[in-house]
């Protein structure tokens, strides 16, 4: 969700748009998960759009490459006053549910505060019903 004068609440490594741009020619259409916890932990997880479907409430941030990035609602409280940047990593992360795993990467995802000044200005989150 790139809105002019709103910060937003993600962003991408050029690294792992690599990987997603090669996700997309193989799949299509792509969508992004973080779960609060369970089988693949905290990781994002990466799907053929409409491969996961998003709980009651549950918010996205943001896109990437005009695809949806999805927080579980309990995480999404807890860090919703953090910027996100998907990266990728070299290696297999604890499952093998992301579409990413075949080529032997895991997308990882690295926190910042927002400071003061972008917290007035942030993008609005939707909310999956």
């Amino acid at each position: 969700m790139e809105t002019k004068d709103k910060i937003s609440r993600l962003s991408v490594t050029d690294e792992a748009m690599e990987v997603i741009w090669e996700l997309e020619k193989k799949h299509g259409e792509l969508m992004f998960y973080q779960a609060g916890g369970c089988c693949e932990g905290t990781q994002p997880q990466c799907f053929e759009k409409g491969g996961y479907f998003p709980r009651m409430n549950d918010a996205m941030i943001g896109t990437i490459n005009g695809f949806e990035f999805w927080i579980d609602r309990d995480l999404f409280e807890y860090w919703k006053y953090s910027h996100f940047t998907l990266d990728v990593l070299e290696g297999w992360g604890p499952g093998g549910f992301s579409l990413e795993t075949p080529l032997g990467k895991t997308f990882k995802v690295h926190y910042r505060l927002f400071t003061a000044e972008e917290l007035e200005n942030l993008e609005p989150v939707k909310r999956s019903e």
